[in-house]
Order: structure tokens, then sequence, then C-alpha cells
């Protein structure tokens, strides 16, 4: 029933997608459109009609390790080392926002006398991370912290964060253009990715798509048995972080041996596996159990929307050189930051189309977010949740 309903939810987004100008410009994922509408339904009954409605989210938990596994055997070491010096230094920029974004959210749970922890989940966790990180920490939080809301809040947090860095990216990416009265310099560029508005066709055969299927399932099994391990030094990962590890080292392991491998199977699992998880975590959304913490998130998003537009500004522009490739960075580390990365990318292509074009941000920022933020945020969480602050 869960399945059926999340297949509902994505065509109920498209749907409402096509026809609300907003959600398509700033790119919300269909699923999460039509999942937050029967979410909302679904309260609607549980409040007036006492109706309660449970799902089974074991294969939600499934779908989320899936897409990771994909991200994983997508990277390429030879691709990442193109980037050069501006994705050194974004990653290092990086490292410090996430440690200034917990602040703030730690900040501000202390400030609410909640838990610390709440305030990773209004932190990196849920604006960096996005919705498969919220909910993959909101269920360590529960398990080991007792925090039993805490995916459900960091839900909330995702899904804010991906319109507040639709919202905020673009805009200042083009103010920076305009008050430095900068321009492309680019003729011709060839654009690594999918235009927002257009439809993606796979052509694919079936034993291309075992390959991919078999490497997705080994990256489930050796991954947990990676996690397993690392327990035992108490260290927590999430399980589908060691999975999309395990992804990369295969995929440069066969890329170095020779073995040329499909992408388009691995692009489809992917594809599949994210819209049907974010339906799924969409409805499952308990909204009347966190109607009243949706004027914490305000002000907490407000906080975090206003820091990372002055350190955008103030380091990120300046860092990579204040010119035109750093103002269409900006606009999408904003889209990253505080929506994950595929706002980021929307963000990005808003710039370009009307502005020009830069392959220099269609480098950097993909590569920071497809395969190095999810583990730098991971290491961050896990260096703070080893503060006493957190212990206590």
């Amino acid at each position: 029933m869960g399945l059926a309903l999340a297949i509902i939810a994505l065509w109920l987004g498209m749907a409402v997608n096509a026809r609300v100008g907003f959600l398509e410009r700033y790119n919300i994922p269909a699923a999460v459109t039509g999942g937050l509408l029967i979410s909302l339904v679904l309260s609607l009954l549980q409040a007036l009609a006492g109706l309660q409605v449970q799902f089974d989210l074991a294969l939600r938990d499934l779908l989320l390790i899936v897409f990771f596994s994909t991200i994983g055997l997508s990277a390429r070491l030879r691709a990442l080392l193109v980037g050069g010096r501006a994705l050194a230094l974004m990653l290092l920029l990086a490292v410090a926002f996430l440690l200034l974004q917990n602040v703030v959210g730690v900040g501000m749970a202390v400030a609410f006398d909640t838990h610390p922890a709440y305030g990773l989940i209004g932190g990196s966790i849920s604006l960096v991370g996005g919705h498969g990180t919220a909910l993959s920490w909101g269920q360590v939080f529960a398990d080991e912290l007792g925090l039993e809301d805490a995916a459900g809040l960091g839900m909330m947090f995702a899904t804010a964060g991906l319109i507040t860095g639709g919202l905020c990216g673009g805009p200042l990416g083009a103010w920076l253009i305009k008050r430095h009265n900068l321009s492309s310099t680019e003729k011709t560029v060839e654009m690594a990715h999918i235009e927002a508005h257009g439809t993606l066709t796979y052509l694919i055969n079936v034993p291309d798509f075992m390959r991919a299927l078999f490497l997705v399932a080994l990256c489930f099994g050796v991954g947990a048995q990676v996690n397993d391990w690392l327990i035992g030094y108490n260290v927590r990962l999430p399980g589908f972080l060691t999975a999309m590890l395990m992804g990369i080292v295969m995929a440069n392991v066969l890329d170095a041996s020779g073995v040329k491998l499909d992408t388009r199977p691995v692009d489809l699992m992917g594809a599949i596996s994210l819209q049907l998880f974010l339906g799924l975590s969409m409805i499952s959304m308990p909204l009347l159990e966190l109607r009243s913490a949706f004027g914490a998130v305000f002000l907490v998003m407000l906080l975090q929307s206003v820091l990372i537009v002055a350190f955008t500004v103030l380091v990120i522009f300046r860092a990579l050189g204040r010119d035109y490739d750093a103002a269409c960075i900006s606009a999408g580390f904003i889209g990253m930051g505080l929506g994950a990365t595929p706002v980021g990318i929307a963000n990005m292509n808003a710039i370009t189309d009307k502005f020009g074009p830069s392959s220099k941000a269609f480098l950097v920022i993909p590569l920071l977010g497809a395969f190095f933020i999810d583990i730098a945020n991971a290491s961050v969480v896990q260096f703070l949740l080893g503060l006493p602050l957190f212990s206590g």
C-alpha cells in the first residue's frame, strides 16, 4: 500500500508542478510536492475522523541505500581531479561552513531548551544532506538518543531548505553578477547535466541492467560489513554512506582495470529509487505530531539563510576570485547548503541560462555535492557528537 501511495504521490506531484510555475521554477521534486499533499490529506483524516495510517518503512530505507550506491558507482576519480584548486578550496570552505551551520543549529536548540542533537537536525544533517541524510541520522538519533521525532523534524527542515535554497541562490547569484558587472567569457559549453525541463530516455539492455544490479547488491553487502567493522571502533556512519563508499571503490577499480561500466542502468536505478524514497518519506510524515515545531523551523531557517548568504558573499565569492564563475558557484553553493545538491544545480542552471555559461561552476558544485559533501558532513556530525555537550 505504501509503495502504491508513493507512486500516486509522484504522479500527483508531476501534475501539480506542471501547473504551478513556482514549483517548476525552483525545481521542487515532484515526489515532495505530491507526498506533502497526500500527507496533508492523511493528517486531515486523522484529525477529523480518527483514521490512523501506519507505514512499513523498511522499503524506504532500502531505496535510500540503492540511491547512494548508484551515486558511488557513478563517481570517477579522474573526473574529480579535473576540478583542481577550485574544488579543493571549495571543500575546505564547505567544511568550515558545515561547522558554522551546526553551531547555529545547536545554539537554537539550546535556546529552545531541547536536546542539542536537534540542532544538528536543524543544521547540516537536513540542509546540506537533504531528505535522505535527515531520515538516516534521524533514525540513529531515535535509536541511540531516544529522539523519536528527529526523522520527521529532519524532513521538515529538508523540505524548508529545498524551497529556501531555491529562493535565495538564484537571486543572490544574479545580484553578484550585476553588482560587479560580470559576464561569461565562454562562447560554448558542454553541460554535464540534464536540462531542468527536459525528458530523459534510457536505452538499456538486460545484461547491462543485471550487471548494474549486481554491483548495487555488492554495495549493500560489503557496505554493511564495513559498517559493522567501524561500529567495533565506536564509529557510527549511516548505512547509505558506507554503501556509497563501496560504490566509489568498485567503480574506480573497474575503471582502472579497463572494464567498461554502462552508467545508464545505474542512473535509472538511482532516479527511480530517489523518487520512490522521497514519496514514501513524505506521505509518512507525522504532520500532526510536528505542528508545534512550525514556528521554530521558520526561525531556524531564517537564521540559517542569513548565515549562508553572508558566508557566500564575504567568503566564497571573494575566495574564488570575484569573477563570473565565482558568482555562479555562489548561487550553487547556497542551493546546496540549504537544500542539497540538486537545488544548487538548478540555481546555476537558472543563472547560466540568463547570463551565459560557466563550465567551471558545473564541474565544481556537482563534484563537491556528489562525492565530497556527504563524507564531510558525516565526519563533521560524527566529530560534534563526540563532544561532551552531546554525550551529556
